[in-house]
Formats: structure tokens, C-alpha cells, sequence
């Protein structure tokens, strides 16, 4: 079990760049006030917590990148470069692509042309509420283009990662993104949350489960003074998850926010979450067997499943 946070998330402005499924939606610049910073910074080294500060795409005043110089870090926006489409050629070499499920099938040719020129690729759907079981097969076709265009790669000596794919190559247990739970997020405002999703929710006035407007929309988990208070953290916790915890598609990323979207339930993933995950899972295995079969090492077995959502076969676990 996971007891201690191992990072922190520190948003730079209230538009700084979205990185995962959910999409910012705030577009006046809010930029946290230096003390608060300073002492987000000196939270982080009493905790002995990894940085990672999101940038907005605006250039920040000399005194605050002098201040972020004095800790190591890793900057989301400018060391991670983030786009919203895919680009014809990129700047880093690790990137994340936040796409729709349509423009992923459209683009995926674009994107493998990308993969030689990265260490890095992160690929996050950002409407995943949108995947249907008709779109299962195409997703499937993509990965395995994807797999062909990466085989030929490690042929040539190169080894780039690509997240849906790679991940579980080398994983032997979740490795999710553990929002509440191994990190925590801190808002310009000063305050924790469980994740950028959650601070953005609350500034737009959503609250609910059903992504309602109420008149309280706070979904704040603390601050910088009295420290991080989760109410029920063991419920966000992999341990109290059913059928997560018995799950082999270690590199699901099990989305606490989209969870709570889809399913009314921080611990639950949707089916669409699963499908997804597990149709990324056998292109897994399908890699590391063409890997084994040109000469490869791979410590991982992954096993053959016959289901993509393991809700379907729950009696079996």
C-alpha cells in the first residue's frame, strides 16, 4: 500500500496547460502570488516531495523563475511539451498529445511518424466518454500500425515509449496516476486538490457527480496551512478497488475524476475506461511477442485474456 505522496503538481496560473483527460476551461490569467509559491516550494522540501510546476503558455516574470531554479523540478509546458493536436514535428522529446478518440483514429498516421523523433509519448483521449464498442476494432487497427511502426524502430536501436503500448512492456503492478494518493495538486489559490480536474471544477461552479452547478462547488482537500485533509482517502486507495486491484492492465491510468464522471464513484472506472485499457493491454502482449521473436529480452509474460472489460467476467476473479 502506498502510504506517502511522492510528488506534487503546483499550477503556475489558473491557465496553465492541461496535460491529462480533462480539458482547463478557465481563460483569465491567475498567476499564484510569489509568497504563495514560496511556500508551496518549502511545503514540498519539509515533505520531501518531487515538483512538477505547470506553465502557462505565457512567459512568467524573472522572479518567479528564479525562485523555481532553487528546487529541482520537472516543468509540465515547457521540459514536457503539451499539444492539442498533433504536430508535424516537435520541439522535445517528450511530448504528450491530448486527443479526441476521432482525431487519434484520423491522425494515426501522423502520430507514428512522431515516434522516431521522441524518448517519450503520451497519448491521453480526452473524451473517453465518447468511445463506443463499434469504435473497438478501429482502435485496435491503430494499435497495431502503431505496433509495426515501434517494432522496426527497436530493430534499428532506438527505443522511444509510447504509453498505451510500451507501459505494460515493463510494468508488474498498477502504476496509475494515483491522484490523492501518491501526489497532490496545489491550486494558485493556495489550496490542495486532488487533481487540476477537481480546482477547475470548482471554478466553474461544478460540483456534483453529474457535473451539476450548485451554489458550493468547493473541492478543495486543504491548503498550504492546515496541510492536505482528504475525507476518506482509503476510498481513493487501489486496495478498495474490486476489480482494479485484481487487474493486470497495470498502465490504466484509473482517472479518480473521470471515475467520478462516469460512474458516480472515485474508485470505479467506466467501461469505456477498461475497454480501452485492455484493448491497449493485448497490443502489449502482441509487442512483447514480436519483441521475444526478434531476439529481445522481456521479463514480463503477459497472458492471453478473453474479455475486455473484466466487470463481464467478474465470477471468474
Amino acid at each position: 500500500m502506498k502510504k506517502y505522496y511522492q510528488y506534487i503538481v503546483i499550477l503556475l496560473d489558473d491557465t496553465s496547460v492541461s496535460y491529462c483527460h480533462a480539458d482547463n476551461p478557465l481563460k483569465e490569467k491567475r498567476l499564484i502570488p510569489l509568497e504563495v509559491l514560496r511556500e508551496a516550494i518549502l511545503f514540498s522540501m519539509k515533505e520531501n516531495l518531487m515538483i512538477q510546476f505547470v506553465y502557462p503558455e505565457y512567459e512568467l516574470p524573472k522572479e518567479y523563475n528564479d525562485l523555481i531554479e532553487t528546487i529541482d523540478h520537472i516543468k509540465i509546458g515547457k521540459d514536457v511539451l503539451v499539444y492539442d493536436s498533433v504536430p508535424t514535428n516537435v520541439e522535445r522529446k517528450n511530448v504528450v498529445l491530448r486527443l479526441a478518440i476521432a482525431d487519434f483514429l484520423a491522425k494515426q498516421y501522423d502520430i507514428a511518424l512522431l515516434l522516431p523523433k521522441v524518448t517519450r509519448l503520451n497519448i491521453s483521449i480526452t473524451d473517453i466518454e465518447n468511445f463506443k464498442d463499434e469504435l473497438i476494432e478501429d482502435y485496435r487497427t491503430a494499435l497495431e500500425m502503431l505496433n509495426s511502426v515501434l517494432l522496426n524502430i527497436y530493430k534499428g536501436g532506438n527505443s522511444p515509449e509510447i504509453n498505451i503500448l510500451t507501459d505494460r512492456l515493463r510494468l508488474n503492478e498498477m502504476h496509475n496516476c494515483d491522484a490523492g494518493v501518491e501526489n497532490i495538486t496545489l491550486a494558485p489559490n493556495g489550496k490542495f486538490y486532488l487533481c487540476p480536474a477537481f480546482y477547475y471544477d470548482e471554478q466553474m461552479g461544478v460540483s456534483t457527480r453529474m457535473n451539476h452547478k450548485t451554489k458550493d462547488a468547493s473541492r478543495s482537500v486543504g491548503d498550504l496551512e492546515v496541510g492536505i485533509n482528504i475525507p476518506n482517502k482509503q476510498l481513493l486507495e487501489l486496495e478498495r478497488a474490486p476489480l482494479c486491484r485484481i487487474c493486470d492492465a497495470y498502465h490504466c491510468n484509473r482517472c479518480i475524476w473521470l471515475n467520478q464522471k462516469l460512474t458516480w464513484d472515485n474508485n470505479t472506472p467506466s467501461r469505456q475506461q477498461c475497454v480501452m485499457a485492455h484493448i491497449e493491454r493485448n497490443a502489449s502482449r502482441d509487442l512483447s511477442n514480436k519483441l521475444k521473436d526478434t531476439g529481445f529480452v522481456l521479463e514480463n509474460e503477459i497472458k492471453e485474456i478473453n474479455y475486455l472489460d473484466p466487470f463481464d467476467v467478474k465470477e471468474e476473479f
